[in-house]
């Protein structure tokens, strides 16, 4: 029963081809190479179980891991203080410029899709929301919910995180004066789970594992656009045929001078024990149609 969704996968779209986490100890060969990967607090968990399994295979490269948001990646990227930067929202035109402006040719690399998942307390009396609801939500045009009288609390990202990012330009918005920055996934949800009247977001895999919701006190609401069918990011099939509201590609940047000693590792990620452990712990697979 557990891969039941994984087979489905496999058959259909598989073609074959916290954190400072340091992978491997110092090695006796002098021909080791050093990876390093920053960025995005979405994809942190899921590169440190990816360079893991890698490393176990590859031990000639070693991998250090780390997060701190999507925009820090980037910069690191930029600043050459990192070699991949993990983000969740595509490069903007300022970054672009940067990187021109310095000379520094850089890689985009597909190797992973994210569902965005709006949470909220679990004895919150709702198991659905519109997008319409959720821009006066998360814009603060409304500060209470109506039923109960029930105070509000928006728990959300910083602005150098990608989800946050995300999020804003999707739903057309700048967020509320008065949301809550968090600062990564795994506080939103300890914040909700705390808050009776609680709302907020987190990349799917910090909430989903082999298509089930992965702890309690919080749950997690369908989305739906006006009169249209409400999805869930525990439905599979919606996200992989791009039913669900709020579902995105997740990026790599690498430096065209680290590309060759990073092949490996991206290689690795799009077998089908790479993205077999990426769908096992809540993302999706990496060759979902992307359209910018």
């Amino acid at each position: 029963m557990r891969f039941r969704s994984l087979n489905y996968f496999y058959k259909k779209w598989i073609t074959v081809v916290s954190f400072g986490l340091l992978l491997g100890m110092i090695a006796c060969s002098s021909d080791t190479e050093f990876l390093r990967l920053k960025g995005s607090d979405t994809e942190v968990n899921l590169s440190v179980l990816l360079a893991e399994a890698f490393y176990k295979q590859n031990q000639s490269l070693q991998l250090s891991v780390s997060g701190g948001g999507s925009g820090l990646g980037i910069a690191a990227l930029m600043n050459g203080l990192t070699d991949i930067a993990n983000s969740s929202r595509p490069i903007n035109l300022e970054e672009e410029r940067l990187f021109k402006e310095k000379k520094k040719e850089i890689i985009p690399y597909v190797f992973a899709h994210d569902a965005i998942a709006i949470v909220v307390h679990e004895s919150l009396p709702l198991d659905s929301i519109s997008v319409e609801a959720l821009r006066t939500i998360f814009s603060g045009k409304i500060r209470q919910w109506t039923f109960k009288q029930l105070p509000m609390t928006i728990y959300g990202r910083q602005s150098n995180s990608g989800t946050h990012s995300y999020l804003k330009q999707k739903l057309g918005i700048d967020f509320s004066l008065y949301a809550k920055e968090m600062n990564g996934n795994a506080q939103i949800i300890e914040a909700v789970k705390a808050d009776k009247g609680g709302i907020g977001y987190a990349g799917a895999g910090y909430v989903i594992k082999n298509g089930k919701q992965q702890g309690t006190g919080f749950k997690i609401l369908k989305v739906y656009e006006k009169n249209a069918l409400a999805y869930s990011p525990l439905d599979f099939d919606a996200v992989v045929h791009k039913k669900y509201y709020f579902q995105r590609p997740l990026y790599q940047y690498i430096l065209k001078s680290s590309y060759a000693k990073a092949l490996p590792l991206l290689t690795f990620e799009k077998s089908i024990e790479g993205q077999k452990i990426i769908i096992n712990n809540g993302y999706f697979p990496a060759d979902i149609p992307v359209h910018e």
